[in-house]
């Protein structure tokens, strides 16, 4: 009996110690000097005329692959004060993160990374990259093709401030024409509106895409900024860039599995 149980004892120190082999080769595997990768938390930052529930398809697919992620809620007032808030939400977390922006989302990640070391890329999907002293309502008209401006429904607010807003009837056709109109109708009802200032306040000095690496996924059909004026924003950032034609504003809705894989590219390409 007794010899029975050492027989059994020794058994089972050899399969604990081939586990504890297994697990430090794989460790030492996953990451020089034998402790894993920290993959850095995806924060994304949807703009004006949508919400957060936009990002549903695509914080799944980067869930599914491991990386940490994170939905901001834009207030959509201001540049400046929206970027506050983005900041303070970078602030709380630990370790790097890859910046997300969606449209106007673009012009909230320019400011609120600015000077953040944990920031290892910043990601434009259909964003505005503003240089100093622009614009998002600069960037729009800078080339043709923008159906903006007619598509607006304007509501006056206490204190003189303007909502604006995509008119439900031509959400479909000139904000998500790519989207299947059922879900387009869902996301013109959820949409959040964004103030007139905020389209109309200058982008702060020093945009962080003057020194962070930068990507820019470019819509090829967008009829809110023009795809030159994303090509023109794009080039001027010497941003990574890949074209989805056809795409439409929400391109992060119509094509979730490659704005995915685009935001997984960013992250490995400036791991650290």
């Amino acid at each position: 009996m007794l010899a029975g149980r050492k027989t059994a004892l020794t058994a089972a120190a050899v399969v604990a110690a081939t586990a504890l082999s297994v697990f430090a080769v794989t460790a030492a595997d996953a990451h020089p000097g034998g402790h894993s990768a920290k993959k850095p938390t995806i924060v994304l930052v949807h703009g004006a005329f949508a919400d957060s529930s936009g990002f549903n398809a695509v914080s799944q697919r980067l869930a599914a692959d491991g990386y940490p992620v994170v939905a901001a809620a834009n207030p959509l007032r201001g540049v400046a004060s929206d970027a506050a808030q983005v900041r303070a939400l970078l602030d709380s977390i630990d370790g790097p993160i890859v910046l997300v922006g969606h449209s106007y989302g673009g012009n909230v990640i320019s400011e609120a990374a600015t000077g953040d070391t944990d920031v290892t890329a910043l990601v434009y999907l259909a964003g505005y990259l503003p240089e100093t002293g622009e614009t998002a309502a600069d960037l729009t008209g800078k080339f043709p093709g923008s159906t903006v401006s007619e598509s607006l429904k304007a509501v006056p607010l206490p204190g003189g401030q303007t909502d604006l807003s995509i008119d439900p009837s031509v959400f479909h056709k000139r904000f998500a024409a790519d989207v299947p109109a059922k879900d387009a109708a869902l996301y013109a009802i959820a949409q959040r509106p964004v103030t007139q200032a905020a389209l109309n306040e200058p982008a702060a000095a020093d945009p962080a895409w003057h020194t962070i690496p930068t990507y820019d996924l470019i819509s090829g059909s967008d009829k809110i900024i023009p795809p030159a004026a994303q090509r023109f924003m794009a080039a001027r950032a010497h941003a990574t860039t890949t074209v989805i034609n056809g795409a439409s504003h929400l391109v992060f809705v119509s094509h979730p599995a490659a704005t995915a894989s685009f935001i997984e590219k960013a992250a490995r390409e400036t791991a650290r």
